[in-house]
C-alpha cells in the first residue's frame, strides 16, 4: 500500500481573487477520491494552501517580511486574523471530508511549528502513525519566528518538503487549480503545452502573481517538488480539477500531469 502526501493548492480550494471564498465542489471532488484511496488501504496525509483565506491579508500587511516596527501593532492584529481565517478554511475542508466518513486529524502549524522555509523547527512525529480511515492534515500558516522577525509565513510547499523528506512517503502529489501540470509557458498564453517530465536542467517560463500570492507561486512549487524528488520516487503536479487522475496514478503508475525528477 502507498503512503501518499497530497498538497491541495490554495488556488484549487479557494477563489484567490475573492476574500475568503471557497471552491466547495472542488474540495468535495478531491475528498471523494481520497475516500476511495483510504478504502483501498492507502494512507493519506494532506497539506492545503491558504488561497483567499490567507494571501490577500498577508500581502496587505507584508507578513511574509516579518515585523515592521512602524506598524507592528496592526501587523499583530493581521497575524491573528490570518490564523483565524486559516483555521476557518481548515474547518471547511475537514467538514467536507468528515461528511464522507473520513476522520481528520488536524494540526495547525501555529501550534507546533516555528520559523519559515523547509528547515523550519517542528516535530513531525504527529504525522507518522495514522489510524485507519484517518487523514492527517495541516496547512500553510503564519507562525512565530525568532527576533527580529517575530512572525512569518510557513508555506504549504515548505511543509511538503519537510514532511516528504522525513516521513515514509511513496507519492508526493501537488494538486493544482488552474492547469494540468507544469506548462512550457504561462497557462494564459496561446499554445501552452504540458511538460510531462521535468528535471532541473529544463528552464521554466512562468509568472508569479505577487498581488495574490505571497509565497512564491509556481517557482516555489517546482523548486519544492524538485527537492522532494531526492527523497520520494513519485513526485507529480496534477490538475486538481481532475482528481480521478490521482487514483489512476496510484493504481497504474502513470497519469496525465507532470512528473518531477531530481
Amino acid at each position: 500500500m502507498s503512503d501518499i502526501l497530497i498538497k491541495l493548492g490554495g488556488g484549487l480550494i479557494t477563489d484567490k481573487s475573492r476574500l475568503r471564498t471557497v471552491e466547495q465542489s472542488r474540495i468535495e471532488s478531491v475528498a471523494r477520491v481520497i475516500a476511495v484511496l483510504l478504502d483501498e488501504g492507502h494512507s493519506v496525509r494532506i497539506v492545503h494552501g491558504a488561497g483567499s483565506f490567507g494571501h490577500l491579508k498577508a500581502k496587505e500587511w507584508s507578513l511574509s517580511a516579518g515585523a515592521d516596527p512602524l506598524r507592528l501593532d496592526d501587523q499583530l492584529v493581521a497575524v491573528n486574523d490570518v490564523r483565524m481565517d486559516m483555521r476557518k478554511l481548515n474547518s471547511i475542508v475537514r467538514d467536507v471530508f468528515e461528511s464522507l466518513d473520513i476522520n481528520v486529524s488536524a494540526h495547525p502549524p501555529s501550534i507546533w511549528a516555528t520559523g519559515t522555509g523547509p528547515s523550519f523547527a517542528g516535530d513531525l512525529s504527529r504525522f507518522e502513525s495514522i489510524p485507519q480511515n484517518t487523514v492527517a492534515m495541516t496547512f500553510g500558516d503564519v507562525v512565530d519566528c525568532p527576533p527580529p522577525d517575530q512572525f512569518g509565513i510557513l508555506s504549504g510547499d515548505d511543509l511538503m518538503v519537510r514532511m516528504a523528506s522525513e516521513l515514509n512517503i511513496s507519492h508526493a502529489i501537488f494538486l493544482l487549480g488552474d492547469t494540468e501540470g507544469l506548462l512550457d509557458r504561462p497557462p494564459d498564453q496561446t499554445g501552452a503545452e504540458l511538460i510531462t517530465l521535468w528535471t532541473p536542467e529544463r528552464k521554466i517560463s512562468g509568472k508569479h502573481d505577487s498581488a495574490q500570492d505571497v509565497t512564491g507561486g509556481i517557482f516555489l512549487k517546482i523548486a519544492s517538488a524538485s527537492a522532494i524528488s531526492k527523497h520520494v520516487e513519485n513526485v507529480w503536479l496534477i490538475d486538481g480539477r481532475q482528481p480521478q487522475r490521482v487514483l489512476q496514478l496510484i493504481r497504474t503508475g502513470k497519469t496525465r500531469g507532470t512528473r518531477v525528477i531530481g
